[in-house]
């Protein structure tokens, strides 16, 4: 990674955590505000601001589920052959899961493909739907007749190869291909489960053995901070260990020449792309939709837990797509105008949640590859300048580190809203967002792999506060709650629970024990809840979220609970330029009398973990937390563990220093270096 910071700098000011740093200038013209003034009229409602939880949109929205579901339906233009008879049972707890929508019948990738949206007036053909970037150079523009034809013909081959149910699933890049293969599968009904090269041979078999795959769609080679790294090698462990397959098909986008005959399956055959599309036995066939039940899996997505096998997790297609134009259309104010560029993956949840946005008629930007190469710190910027993105989302990590170089963007006229996710924003970054990027909606997010959505969304119609989650999303009926189950108070921490049913829930977990596992995951700690895993508390003066960490991450020195985020801010925001990264773990062996709160650090180049730099540390969370905050060890450590998405292995690192014999699953990203955790624990 290379961090140009010649650029002019952006100078940090002190971050004051819940300072407004933004509102929506026209809050009238969202479509937020549009809806809000639908549901008035139509229930004769009197709203009040959203910072009113008494008399706000969301309050009404999880008093009124059926309602308010099949408004949004009917708003964001759910294409369906068949309307649903009832929404849900209201009646019903939210375990087991009620079915969404029943009486219905439609097409995930219908509705992907022909958006109410781009009906009428506004059907152009030549418009772009979707932009493939390969680390900012090569552009690739596909228009919405181009993507048609393109499933068209990827469907008409997959037809002899699949039934409904089945299993198609991609090692595959950020790319258009891999797009094309998702929508195909899901109009015949086929679920769809995608994991990206960068995981090696033992991740993507503990994954894919559970599913049983029928076609495997796989890249032979991908590009990173400017290098082809072959996928073939690792590409022929993974064939020879899944007996179902049917079909291997190797995308070959880099002229690698792949050795097609040595990843031929035991039980089938390979192909490279082009090869495949000829095996349809009628070519010309016409793109057709398997209309289906609004609950028919479409996704199966994998928990990103450290620990064990991952969990298979299964989405349906109505609680998916109602869920993400929801999120889209109402809470980020997108429209077929729209050009929204995630940074993601195809395995992580935010690929979805990207995809999703062709639903309503917008262009996406797909891109593969280092968000620093080619043009070090200003490559995003630069890419976001030159397409003209209007919603940009990304990493906090990504967020902080421009924050951490001080690092100027371009000017960015058409960009109207930012998305950070996949850990907690800190106060300081806030700031330094907006005095980069200038008056944008910057939106921390949360929500996960298990919702395949948002629990804590943007709002055009809240302001935007330092260190805050805009809002708690409409329909989600979500409380913070103590460990003896119940609800805190406004502005006491608690662990986030759902008290409703939504229709985003998993239909299921995939496997014989999935049942089980699917109880075991959301609704043993607080039985007929949801909880989630995550520590927050709601601000009762703004209807904020504030996350504080993962629930099972909290720290509990003398019994007092708080989040790791709270030591994290205080390090990005006062010590910048000493560490790169840190790890706040709480740590208590059987034969401990109290928890001990650990922060392992890891050093800018040319830093050292001098004593004054850790009384500085220690007096600096003394002084803007609590003496209970203060942590009794600081040690610098070579690395901090992530997942493969970048998220902080707090927990497998918590039962190492506790003692206790962790198997590490394959979704560690470096899990090498939990080696030196398992040694400093033994001599410490």
């Amino acid at each position: 990674m290379v961090l140009d910071t010649t650029a002019a700098a952006v100078l940090p000011v002190e971050a004051i955590p819940g300072r407004k740093l933004w509102e929506h200038p026209y809050p009238k013209i969202t479509q937020m505000h549009r809806f809000k003034a639908y549901i008035s009229s139509k229930y004769n409602v009197q709203f009040g601001p959203e910072t009113d939880k008494d008399t706000s949109l969301w309050r009404w929205s999880v008093e009124h589920p059926s309602q308010f579901w099949g408004d949004v339906w009917d708003f964001t233009g759910i294409v369906a052959s068949r309307r649903w008879d009832t929404v849900v049972d209201e009646a019903a707890g939210i375990y087991p899961r009620p079915a969404w929508f029943a009486g219905a019948k439609l097409n995930f990738a219908e509705n992907l493909l022909f958006p109410r949206a781009l009906r009428g007036s506004n059907e152009d053909h030549g418009k772009v739907a979707v932009v493939e970037v390969a680390e900012g150079e090569e552009r690739v523009f596909v228009t919405w007749a181009q993507l048609k034809e393109r499933v068209r013909a990827c469907a008409a081959a997959m037809k002899g190869w699949v039934k409904v149910g089945d299993r198609v699933t991609g090692y595959v890049a950020n790319h258009v291909d891999a797009l094309v293969a998702m929508l195909a599968a899901t109009s015949l009904g086929c679920v769809w489960s995608g994991i990206s090269p960068d995981h090696g041979a033992t991740a993507v078999l503990d994954r894919l053995v559970q599913l049983e795959p029928t076609i495997l769609f796989a890249d032979s080679a991908v590009l990173y901070n400017g290098k082809v790294h072959d996928v073939m090698h690792k590409l022929k462990l993974v064939v020879a260990a899944l007996p179902t397959l049917k079909a291997v098909v190797v995308i070959d986008k880099f002229s690698q020449s792949p050795d097609i005959p040595g990843v031929k399956p035991i039980n089938g055959d390979s192909y490279i792309y082009a090869d495949f599309l000829s095996t349809a036995a009628d070519k010309d066939a016409p793109l057709e939709f398997l209309q289906l039940d609004p609950d028919h899996p479409v996704f199966i997505l994998f928990s990103s837990g450290t620990t064990g096998k991952p969990k298979c997790i299964c989405h349906g297609a109505i609680g998916t797509l109602i869920q993400h134009k929801k999120e889209h259309i109402l809470h980020c104010d997108m429209t077929y105008a729209s050009t929204f560029f995630q940074f993601t993956t195809v395995t992580w949840m935010m690929w979805h949640w990207l995809v999703s946005a062709l639903s309503f008629g917008a262009t996406i930007v797909l891109y593969d590859g280092s968000p620093f190469h080619p043009h070090g710190s200003p490559s995003m910027p630069l890419l976001l300048r030159d397409l003209n993105v209007t919603h940009f989302g990304t990493s906090a990590k990504y967020l902080s580190l421009l924050e951490q170089h001080s690092v100027s963007p371009p000017p960015l006229p058409h960009l109207k809203a930012i998305y950070s996710t996949a850990a907690v924003l800190a106060p300081s970054t806030f700031e330094y967002v907006y005095r980069a990027f200038g008056p944008i909606n910057l939106a921390s997010i949360t929500g996960g792999t298990d919702i395949i959505s948002l629990f804590g969304a943007p709002s055009p119609l809240s302001p935007v506060h330092s260190g805050e989650i805009q809002c708690l999303g409409l329909g989600m009926n979500v409380q913070a709650w103590s460990p003896a189950g119940t609800q805190v108070p406004d502005g006491t921490a608690g662990d986030l629970v759902c008290v409703t049913p939504f229709p985003c829930m998993p239909v299921s977990f995939w496997g014989p024990a999935g049942e089980d596992l699917y109880k075991k995951s959301y609704f043993t700690q607080f039985p007929g809840v949801w909880h989630h895993g995550d520590f927050v508390k709601i601000v009762g003066e703004t209807r904020g979220l504030v996350m504080l960490g993962r629930s099972d991450g909290i720290l509990k020195p003398a019994g007092v609970r708080f989040g790791s985020a709270e030591i994290y801010n205080i390090l990005l925001a006062h010590f910048p330029t000493q560490f790169d990264d840190a790890l706040c773990i709480g740590r208590r062996r059987p034969t401990d009398t109290d928890e001990q709160v650990v922060l392992f650090v890891k050093l800018s180049a040319g830093q050292d973990l001098t004593p004054e730099l850790v009384k500085e540390v220690r007096d600096r969370i003394r002084r803007e937390l609590s003496a209970r905050h203060v942590p009794a060890v600081v040690e610098a450590c070579p690395e901090i563990p992530v997942t493969t998405n970048g998220k902080k292995v707090e927990v497998a690192v918590k039962q190492i220093l506790c003692g206790m014999d962790v198997a590490v699953s394959a979704s560690v990203a470096n899990a090498g270096c939990l080696e030196w955790f398992r040694e400093w624990a033994e001599v410490n």
